[in-house]
C-alpha cells in the first residue's frame, strides 16, 4: 500500500461519534477514492465516468457490465483495477466452446501413487478469486454464461452437490460487444439483472487519443500500484451502508422504479407502449446502494435527488426490456429512462397538499 492512503483508510470502519466525525469518514473515503481514480489514470487515458462508476460498483460490492466496441479500453480497465488492489485475480476469455466446467472447475477421480487410494477431488476453475475478468462475455453460449449466476448473486458455486463458498470480495467485471455484432449470444434479463451497473463505454475524444498514442506507441509502458486490500475495501463497503437515504429521497427512488412499469398507474402516459418489462426490485436496490457510493465520492453522508440521477441510467438500462414498436421507431433504453427522469417529479404532493 502507498504512502499516501493508510492513513484515510484506516478511518473508514471507525463508529460514527458525531456529524463532526461523520464527515472526517467521509472525507478518508473521498481521499481513498481519488488516489484510486488517479491511480487508474496513470494507465487509462480518459473514461473519467466509465471509471469513477467502476469504482462505485466496487464499493458498493456489486458487478459490472461494460459495453462498448472493441478497442475501448475495458479490459484495460479492469486489469489496471486489479493491478491497483491487493486482490485475487482471473480472466476468462469468453468464447462459443468454452464449457461451464472451465468456469466453476471440476470433480477429478485421482488415485494416490503412493498409498493407491482412490478418491474424488475438486479442482476449482477461475471463478475461484476476488476479482473476475468475464472478458466478451456474449461470445459464449446461454449454458456458459449461467455458470456464473450462482457465484454472482450468492457468492459461492455448487459443484457434484457441494457447495464452495467464494472469497470475500467477489467482483465480476464482464466486457461485452454491441448484440448486433456477429457472434454473440445476448445475455438473458436473469443474468443481466445480476449485473448491479451496466455502463456503455464511449469512444476516444480528440486529445484523449492523441494521449493514447503518445503513451503506448512510446518507449514506456504504465502500470498501476497496488494501493488497497481485501480489508480496507471491506471498511469502505460497510460505511457505505450507513450513509443517510432521507425518506422523501428514497420515495423518489422508488417512483421513478414504478414509472418503469408499463401496467402501472405511475407510468408516465406515453411510454406505456415503448415498454414491455419494467425494473426488477434488485434496480431499487441498485439505486440505493450506488447513490450512497456517489454521495461518498463528493464528500457526503446523505444521499441527494442528483446522485439518483446520476446512476438512473447504468442502473436501469439494462433492467427495462422494449417493446417491438420501440425497437422499430429507435428508441433507446437510455431515451426512456431520461424521459422518465424528465417527467418524475422529485417531490409529490400528499393528497392534503402537502408534500
Amino acid at each position: 500500500m502507498v504512502d499516501a492512503t493508510p492513513t484515510a483508510a484506516a478511518g473508514l470502519d471507525e463508529a460514527f461519534d458525531d456529524v463532526a466525525d461523520a464527515r472526517r469518514r467521509c472525507e478518508a473515503f473521498r481521499e481513498v477514492f481519488l488516489a484510486l481514480r488517479n491511480e487508474i489514470g496513470r494507465v487509462l487515458v480518459g473514461q473519467a465516468e466509465v471509471v469513477d462508476l467502476t469504482l462505485a460498483a466496487l464499493f458498493a460490492d456489486g458487478h459490472v457490465l461494460l459495453e462498448g466496441v472493441p478497442g475501448l479500453g475495458k479490459t484495460l480497465l479492469v486489469r489496471t483495477l486489479g493491478e491497483a488492489l491487493r486482490l485475487d485475480f482471473s480472466r476468462i476469455q469468453f468464447t462459443p466452446d468454452l464449457m461451464p466446467a472451465d468456469i466453476t472447475g471440476t470433480t477429478l477421480f485421482v488415485v494416490d501413487e503412493r498409498t493407491g487410494r482412490r478418491e474424488f477431488t475438486f479442482r476449482p476453475g477461475p471463478i475461484f478469486t476476488q476479482l473476475l475478468l468475464a472478458d466478451e462475455i456474449n461470445r459464449a453460449t446461454p449454458k456458459s454464461q449461467s455458470a456464473l449466476l450462482e457465484a454472482m448473486q450468492e457468492r459461492s458455486v455448487t459443484v457434484g452437490g457441494v457447495t464452495h463458498r467464494l472469497k470475500r470480495p467477489f467482483l465480476v467485471m464482464a466486457t461485452q460487444n454491441p448484440i448486433e455484432q456477429e457472434g454473440t449470444y445476448p445475455l438473458p434479463q436473469a443474468q443481466l439483472d445480476r449485473f448491479l451497473l451496466k455502463i456503455t463505454v464511449p469512444a476516444a475524444k480528440r486529445d484523449d487519443l492523441n494521449e493514447i498514442l503518445r503513451r503506448t506507441t512510446g518507449g514506456t509502458t504504465a502500470t498501476a500500484r497496488p494501493l488497497l486490500d481485501a480489508d480496507r475495501i471491506a471498511a469502505a463497503q460497510r460505511l457505505a451502508r450507513r450513509i443517510v437515504i432521507a425518506p422523501h429521497v428514497q420515495d423518489y427512488l422508488v417512483r421513478l422504479v414504478l414509472a418503469t412499469h408499463p401496467d402501472g398507474e405511475r407510468c408516465p402516459e406515453g411510454l406505456r407502449h415503448l415498454i414491455r418489462t419494467g425494473a426488477s426490485p434488485r434496480a431499487a436496490q441498485a439505486l440505493a446502494t450506488v447513490s450512497r457510493i456517489v454521495a461518498l465520492m463528493d464528500g457526503r453522508y446523505a444521499v441527494g435527488f442528483d446522485d439518483l440521477r446520476k446512476v438512473a441510467l447504468p442502473a436501469l438500462r439494462h433492467r427495462i426490456e422494449r417493446t417491438f414498436e420501440a425497437e422499430a421507431d429507435g428508441t433507446g433504453v437510455d431515451d426512456i429512462i431520461r424521459e422518465i427522469l424528465e417527467r418524475v417529479p422529485t417531490v409529490e404532493p400528499a393528497a392534503g397538499g402537502r408534500p
